[in-house]
């Protein structure tokens, strides 16, 4: 038997990619919706896409802001976006 490294290696890399998927990890694992509306506030790099599969994958009334750094964005109906150049507030009140 061969062994091709090659695909062995490709198949390990595009495991480890879905497994940090939140389009694919994130929706069997949301609790059910409870009753009334939901919030989400999140922030940073990877918060772009759990906040966009959270939206596709969420069945009851959804609101909230996620904050992400400039270049980091995915289309969202429901949550807000502020875009930032770092996650943290540019200056103290």
């Amino acid at each position: 038997m061969t062994i091709n490294e090659r695909e062995v290696l490709s198949k390990l890399f595009k495991a480890a990619v879905d497994a940090a998927d939140p389009r694919i990890t994130l929706p069997p694992n949301l609790p059910k919706p409870p009753k009334g509306k939901t919030v989400v506030i999140g922030c940073g790099k990877g918060v772009a896409q759990m906040a966009s599969a959270l939206e596709q994958s969420w069945e009851g009334e959804l609101s909230g802001v996620v904050v992400t750094r400039y270049g980091f964005s995915e289309k969202c109906k429901k949550l807000k976006y502020w875009r930032r150049p770092t996650q943290f507030p540019m200056r103290t009140v």
